[in-house]
């Protein structure tokens, strides 16, 4: 494949790094320095992380036919806190809502049966973005997204319990040369981590040695070899048809968003996209994540 080091934007690279035992102390490190970065501006950053105790990625709903959730990395800190940390690569139109969806089965799982009080441990969702939100809320510059319930007369938080910490990976930009805190380092390789070629020098600290070991592909068993390849293909196969497809419609809808406006420029580019990927063979689900069609109206769009 020639890369040196695995791509943390894969499944099997983003569950390698931080959804193993053996490698706790790499999730612990990256929680630790996002949570000192982005809690930072209220002053009550969660107490610092020492340990953590995985949880089954899998959860199911209440009833038999409720819909069944699973997560990337789910986990509890020495505290009782829970994280779901995600890796997101495909843009979704209502990904704000999936969040909160997802976030809602640590939050039900905390009822008790007969007397108690409704005490909840905090519960945050950790999105590593691929992609720039929906709708652009934010700048450029501005990659790191701290959001929790607010009082919208005087803006102050009314809960802190329910946290979403959003990092719009695409938007950080920092050289080597540019790394001062640990979150810095933290983003610089997950950004980069699958174009070194070698350990960089600012990243000298010991959790970093830890994470270039694990992340080094000729250390793979001929089993990880294979389980990693299987990956990096199915990551490749849906970033490229996206690409592509995008490219394509962005051609052919430009003149119809000139000629139609743009509100029906857009949805002619995304009906586009869809059919693309439709002739491509890209599953349905994937094609709804990608475009914010639904499965109706991909099962409708000819491809011939």
């Amino acid at each position: 494949m020639g890369d040196r080091y695995i791509n943390p934007y894969t499944d099997f690279g983003f569950k390698k790094l931080f959804g193993s035992e053996l490698n706790k102390e790499l999730l612990i490190s990256f929680l630790n320095a996002l949570l000192e970065t982005a809690c930072a501006p209220e002053g009550n950053a969660p107490q610092e992380i020492v340990d953590i105790s995985y949880r089954p990625t899998e959860q199911l709903g209440a009833r038999p036919e409720s819909r069944r959730t699973i997560f990337d990395v789910f986990c509890t800190t020495q505290g009782g806190e829970q994280f779901i940390v995600e890796m997101q690569n495909v843009f979704q139109r209502f990904y704000k809502d999936r969040s909160v969806y997802y976030a809602s089965f640590p939050i039900v799982e905390q009822g008790r049966r007969g007397d108690w009080n409704f005490n909840l441990h905090p519960v945050y969702t950790v999105g590593i973005l691929n992609f720039v939100l929906p709708d652009d809320d934010y700048d450029d510059d501005n990659y790191c997204h701290n959001v929790m319930l607010t009082d919208t007369e005087d803006n102050h938080v009314f809960f802190d319990k329910l946290r979403f910490i959003y990092l719009e990976m695409p938007k950080f930009k920092k050289t080597e040369d540019e790394l001062v805190t640990m979150f810095d380092k933290w983003m610089f390789v997950l950004r980069n981590l699958p174009r070194l070629m070698q350990r960089p020098a600012a990243l000298q600290e010991r959790v970093f040695t830890r994470l270039f070991e694990q992340a080094e592909i000729a250390r793979f068993t001929p089993e990880q070899q294979f389980l990693y390849e299987d990956s990096i293909n199915a990551y490749r196969d849906i970033t490229n048809s996206i690409d592509t497809a995008k490219i394509e419609a962005k051609a052919e809808g430009r003149a119809e968003g000139m000629a139609q406006g743009r509100a029906e420029g857009k949805a002619e580019e995304k009906q586009e996209i869809a059919r693309k990927l439709k002739a491509m063979g890209l599953p349905v689900s994937q094609i709804v994540e990608a475009t914010g069609l639904t499965a109706q109206q991909i099962d409708a769009l000819d491809t011939n």
